[in-house]
């Protein structure tokens, strides 16, 4: 059975791409993005496989 590790970030809009291309580049899967604290910031979810 697979077992998950988890993260959250903050997303800022002007540099989403560079941000996801990072974490994704680490192993870490998008979830899910939803609002942040203010209008300029969003909060990702991210998993991927325990090593």
């Amino acid at each position: 059975m697979t077992t998950w590790e988890y993260m959250t970030a903050p997303l800022l809009i002007h540099a989403t791409k560079q941000i996801l291309d990072n974490f994704g580049s680490d192993g870490w899967e998008l979830v899910t993005v939803i609002p942040g604290p203010n209008p300029e910031q969003l909060v990702a979810y991210f998993k991927r496989p325990k090593s």
